[in-house]
């Protein structure tokens, strides 16, 4: 068993994410293991680029109002304990709504051969951003 140090809060790089957005790694896998484990925080309006995972990636809403696009339109809202899972290589963008700040836990797996784990594309457009809204149920 090991207790893993705490890493200090990080500011996410402005050229994957759009506004203010802070993350707290809770676990970086080491081989064998590929997992990964991000607490988020989304101030209002603040979102990700588009973006892909090579071992697709897993959402944890904790807190506020969470919106996930794909490249058809669709946005998702998903509410505190929900959970949203976006499938290998779907581009796709999550962040906050702009009434509110959002909380997320993000899980995705590193690929194991030394490829990018994450693939990172174009800003999200408003007009992409301010699309219609599907409820999760």
């Amino acid at each position: 068993m090991e207790l893993i140090k705490k890493q200090p809060t990080t500011k996410a790089p402005s050229d994957w994410f759009a506004g203010d957005v802070w993350f707290d790694v809770i676990h970086a896998g080491q081989e064998p293991s590929r997992m990964r484990a991000n607490l988020v925080r989304f101030s209002p309006a603040a979102r990700t680029n588009w973006h892909s995972h090579a071992v697709g990636q897993t959402l944890h809403v904790t807190s506020g109002l969470a919106l996930i696009g794909i490249r058809d339109g669709t946005i998702l809202q998903a509410h505190p304990g929900q959970t949203v899972t976006c499938p290998p290589g779907e581009e796709h963008w999550h962040g906050a709504t702009p009434e509110l700040f959002m909380e997320h836990i993000a899980l995705w797996e590193g690929t194991g051969d030394g490829a990018p784990e994450t693939t990172w594309l174009e800003p999200v457009i408003e007009e992409q951003y301010n699309g219609p809204r599907t409820s999760a149920p």
